[in-house]
């Protein structure tokens, strides 16, 4: 089987991907998407969250399984470490999808992956959540991401691939950007 026989499989469907894009065109309407989770405090800092089901496509749909998260903070502030934390949750998310991202640009450049992995860090001084100084904010101060791409392509179309799922990812978006937050009680 001679290269240019070679099919490149990264699992991703690329071809209704593309479709997706041109129906939207004619129905942009069906584009408005919402997301939801929802949790449930268990004690101290221990909570569970779910996700079940979201609108897309102009109507309600839901997972083949109901995804269920727990979050807690660690031994080192008091807590029992029954789960990630919630900071850990973002860099997981940012992660998976600036990952998933390299998988969708890759299959639809002909670019086989062999391996990806991706490792994050983002640090924070917790004197800001502790309420010790008001002057240090309560989240991340800087996140690192660090890939190591095995793929048939030169580094150029590696570091090429990585710039586009940057450029395409929803969370990357959220996490760089200001996003409107409103919180209620009812």
């Amino acid at each position: 089987m001679s290269e240019s026989e070679i099919s490149v499989d990264n699992g991703v469907n690329v071809q209704a991907l593309l479709d997706a894009r041109v129906a939207l065109a004619d129905a942009p309407e069906a584009a408005q998407f919402q997301w939801r989770a929802s949790c449930e405090w268990k004690n101290g800092t221990h909570s569970h969250s779910i996700v079940e089901g979201y609108f897309g496509l102009g109507e309600q749909h839901m997972h083949k399984s109901v995804f269920k998260f727990d979050a807690d903070h660690p031994e080192v502030f008091a807590s029992e470490d029954k789960g990630a934390t919630p900071v850990e949750y973002v860099l997981v998310g940012l992660a998976s999808c600036l990952t998933a991202g390299i998988a969708a640009v890759a299959q639809n450049r002909d670019i086989q992956l062999r391996s990806v992995i991706a490792t994050l860090e983002g640090g924070m001084d917790i004197q800001g959540i502790l309420g010790m100084d008001s002057d240090i904010r309560n989240g991340f101060d800087g996140i690192k991401v660090s890939y190591k791409i095995d793929a048939d392509a030169s580094q150029k179309d590696i570091e090429a691939l990585v710039a586009q799922s940057q450029k395409r990812s929803a969370v990357y978006d959220i996490v760089t950007n200001p996003t409107n937050v409103t919180v209620e009680v009812n």
